[in-house]
């Protein structure tokens, strides 16, 4: 009996140490894929002047634009708050 105890016991600690590392290992790859989305949007090139984006705050609207004037660019998230904040404005 007091065997069996020690062997739910010890299921239980393997349980709990298993959580935890599959806790950990979901935080880890979120930190990276974030890193990675950073990194790759500021390497992203102008399609028209080949030149690096460069990331800029307009408005409260985060966005990449050319070095050169060639343009801005933004993400679906920042597209939709732009649509928004034009739509309270009429």
């Amino acid at each position: 009996m007091a065997s069996e105890e020690k062997n739910r016991l010890g299921d239980k600690f393997k349980d709990v140490e298993a959580a935890r590392e599959d806790q950990w290992a979901r935080q880890r790859d979120a930190e990276l894929l974030e890193s990675m989305r950073k990194k790759r949007m500021e390497q992203i090139a102008c399609p028209h002047c080949k030149q690096i984006l460069e990331p800029k705050t307009e408005a409260g609207i985060q966005m990449m634009v050319c070095p050169t004037g060639e343009g801005a660019w933004l993400d679906a998230p920042a597209l939709k708050a732009l649509l928004e904040s034009h739509k309270s404005q009429k």
